[in-house]
């Protein structure tokens, strides 16, 4: 092959195997799929073999490329493992946080300036993403997310529950029939997130026989985009609270119907065991235990 290794080549070719996609290998790298197909036939011309063979359903190993992964894969894990140990040497008072979005703006963010004027010596990097990471090879120290707390190989600790409340712009209630009852929202659009199962629930909770009508209306991915929506007075939102705080108090929201119900789910933090014994990360979680208490 020469002396000189064709790493970046060598990666491309590994994490398309391990990941089964041009696509997610090279959101994995933050290149393009066409520079990951590059790098990998030029990795084949180098070597004189073909290493994967291509189809609608992703990318397959031939028997040249199946006799290399396993020790690339070993190979470039002892790579990461190196750097996470030098991370956790040189930057021992810096804390990487990975969340989403939504609870990053409206919940972790503004909260922020109390943790570091009482904790100056940790630097706090936060990388918001609806994505999850990959806690077990990445740099992120620990992730807050929303679900039902079931991460392999991951210690997971919940610290909030959120409750789940209907909410719409002044104008779209002013203008539209009376909200009395759980019921009456199904007079009005109703603003559903992507799975389009929460407001069947919530009317469900409140002993509601839902239809069809539970189900309809534009979707959204995140409370940020159902919040921008309601605001815009196209219908009534089921949101996290804490999510609406600052348009509620701002007056660009109301309360459609004073009816919460909290949600299925809750925040874990989610990490690595032995990034749980790391000061920093001992720190933060004391304290999100304090801002809990607080709230």
């Amino acid at each position: 092959m020469g002396a000189v290794l064709p790493l970046l080549a060598l990666r491309a070719f590994t994490e398309t195997t391990r990941l089964g996609s041009l696509k997610a290998a090279a959101e994995r790298m933050g290149v393009t799929p066409g520079a990951i197909s590059q790098q990998i036939r030029q990795l084949e011309d180098r070597l004189g073999v073909s290493l994967l063979t291509r189809s609608r359903h992703g990318v397959q190993l031939t028997e040249a490329g199946a006799a290399l992964y396993p020790g690339l894969l070993r190979g470039f894990g002892e790579i990461e493992n190196a750097l996470l140990d030098l991370d956790a040497l040189v930057g021992a008072s810096t804390l990487t946080i990975s969340t989403q979005p939504s609870f990053a703006s409206s919940w972790l963010v503004p909260r922020l300036a109390a943790f570091n004027a009482l904790h100056p010596h940790i630097e706090v990097r936060v990388e918001a993403t609806a994505q999850l990471v990959d806690l077990q090879r990445g740099r992120v120290d620990i992730a807050l997310r929303h679900g039902l707390g079931d991460y392999p190989g991951l210690e997971s600790i919940p610290f909030l529950a959120p409750v789940l409340l209907p909410v719409c712009s002044p104008a779209l209630l002013a203008g539209g029939p009376l909200l009395r009852e759980p019921q009456d929202c199904l007079q009005y659009p109703l603003l559903q997130e992507a799975e389009r199962a929460d407001w069947a629930l919530w009317l469900q909770a409140h002993g509601v026989v839902a239809d069809s009508r539970s189900r309809r209306g534009p979707s959204f991915d995140e409370d940020l985009l159902l919040l921008r929506a309601a605001v815009g007075g196209q219908g009534i939102a089921l949101v996290q609270a804490q999510h609406a705080e600052e348009d509620l108090r701002e007056g660009r929201l109301v309360v459609a119907l004073d009816r919460p119900w909290p949600s299925r789910f809750a925040y874990y933090v989610v990490a690595r065991r032995e990034k749980l014994e790391r000061p920093p990360v001992r720190t933060f979680i004391d304290w999100l235990g304090g801002q809990l208490a607080e709230d």
